[in-house]
Parts: structure tokens; sequence; C-alpha cells
């Protein structure tokens, strides 16, 4: 059974270094790492980046897919129903090793239907929805922070501007 990791950053400008520490911390024994180029989309649905898919490819029943945490992978309720559903029928196993998903079991099927648990299906999509307003106000607040710049007003963080 192999583990298989998979690292991703949204622009050339990002690195994986906090990626790594999460994972190295989590002591994956011989990882298989698959790391997209730099700045590839987070807009691109997973199940059509380039190294996910060759992740995929590799993937055999019984083997576990890590991530740092979901939205390396992931942005949207619908993208993540998408790839557990992919997951679930190849028989791969994923653990999200921070963040708000990494107390579940993402993979948790009815015994009966073999559809996702109800339960599951909830969280998913509430932590996912979570995920995607701290993403957009991030994004609000990085906007008005260049804006701020390219005016000449300086932006003040935790305190006065004069460091009192």
């Amino acid at each position: 059974m192999a583990n298989l990791v998979y690292k991703r950053v949204s622009t050339d400008q990002q690195s994986t270094a906090r990626q790594n520490l999460v994972l190295d911390e989590a002591g994956i024994e011989d990882p298989v790492l698959f790391e997209e180029d730099p700045g590839t989309s987070g807009r691109l649905h997973p199940l059509q980046r380039p190294k996910f898919r060759e992740l995929l490819t590799c993937a055999r029943p019984g083997d576990t897919v890590h991530l740092s945490e979901m939205f390396r992978l992931l942005q949207g309720t619908g993208r993540i129903l998408d790839v557990l559903d992919v997951l679930h029928h190849d028989q791969v196993a994923l653990r999200i090793h921070d963040g708000a998903f990494s107390a579940m079991d993402l993979t948790a099927r009815h015994p009966r239907t073999g559809e996702p648990l109800s339960t599951v299906k909830f969280m998913v999509q509430t932590l996912a929805a979570a995920g995607e307003l701290q993403r957009d106000l991030q994004r609000e607040l990085t906007y008005d922070g260049l804006r701020g710049e390219e005016s000449g007003q300086t932006a003040v963080v935790g305190g006065s501007p004069c460091g009192q």
C-alpha cells in the first residue's frame, strides 16, 4: 500500500514549506510525491490537474492520498464530493493532516447503500462553504491592501502606525 502525497501552491511566489512541515510531522512512510507546477490554478477541477491525474493513475486499492490540508486540493463542495467519489470507487483512502477536515473520516459510507454518510456529506459541505468564505474574505482584504498601497495609504495592522 502506497502513501501518495499531493502538494500545490496557488502562485509561483508561494512555497510548499508549510505543507512540507505538516506532512513531515505526520511521519508518512515512504511517501510518493505528486507536486503541481507552481501557480496551477485552484479554479481548475482537481480531476483535471496534471499531477493529481497522475496520482490517480498510479493509485491502487488500499493506497492512501495524503494532503496537508483539504484546500490544497479542493475548493468548492461539488469538487470535494466528486473527488471523494473517485477515491471511493478506486478504494483509495484520503488522509488530511491539518485543518477542519483532519479529524473526519471522509470516506465513511452507508453499509447498505454505499453512499456517503449523510452526516459526512453535511459536514463536508458546511466546512467547504466556511473555507470558501474565508478565502473570499482573504482575497478582498488582499485586494483592499494592494489598492491602499497604490494610493499611498499605509495599512495598519494591530496598532498605531507609530508603533505605540
